[in-house]
């Protein structure tokens, strides 16, 4: 091939992969917004609107995954594959908050590692549904969600592969048995404080049948 075909090419190459970059780019973060802002709604119990802005999320990770179809290594840069574990964060969390079954990474439109990566994420977001709850003095819901957060923890403890596969994983999934182990001792608080309260209570009942 002449030098100057050669040039052309390459030129031609990089230009196609500049294009697609800088479609999915904005897109990766279209999407990233929209499911930051849905997880707030959910934690408002706005559940119509965490949907309307999943969607959002989803439509905007299509088109950045779309332009860059033919272009890997903008697909597997990162800021796509961060655009998808938001999305699949704000998914989970939506169904942890709302009692729903958890959907799965092809039911989402995930790869493997955003998937569980969200996972991790999501645990920090059902510790502050917890936090929410206990406000509210609602602690056996707290308790069950608790059980909830550590199964999906055990989950994530079986994926023992290598870090570059799933995007380290292992760091988040450390981050996550913290945060479990913060939220059982906050709870073992609450029931203990709201057993005294119960106690009390009874005790001034039973002084008020008496007199």
């Amino acid at each position: 091939m002449a030098l100057d075909d050669l040039t052309r090419d390459l030129h031609t190459r990089f230009d196609a992969t500049v294009a697609a970059r800088e479609q999915a780019l904005p897109a990766a973060r279209r999407s990233i917004r929209s499911s930051a802002n849905a997880i707030r709604a959910v934690h408002r119990g706005e559940f119509d609107r965490a949907d309307e802005l999943i969607e959002e999320s989803r439509t905007a990770m299509r088109a950045g995954l779309d332009a860059v179809t033919d272009q890997p290594e903008v697909r597997f840069a990162g800021y796509l594959q961060d655009a998808q574990k938001e999305y699949a964060e704000a998914n989970v969390t939506r169904a942890l908050v709302a009692g729903d079954p958890l959907p799965g990474p092809d039911e989402l439109g995930v790869g493997d590692a955003p998937f569980l990566n969200g996972i991790a994420e999501a645990i920090g977001e059902g510790r502050r549904h917890i936090l929410d709850l206990l406000r509210a003095g609602e602690v056996e819901r707290g308790q069950a969600m608790l059980d909830v957060l550590e199964d999906l923890y055990g989950v994530l403890v079986t994926m023992d592969y290598p870090d570059a596969i799933t995007m380290n994983l292992r760091r988040s999934t450390d981050v996550s048995r913290s945060l479990i182990e913060k939220t059982r001792g906050d709870l073992a608080i609450a029931a203990m404080q709201q057993g005294i309260e119960r106690a009390l209570d009874e005790h001034t009942r039973r002084l008020s049948d008496d007199a």
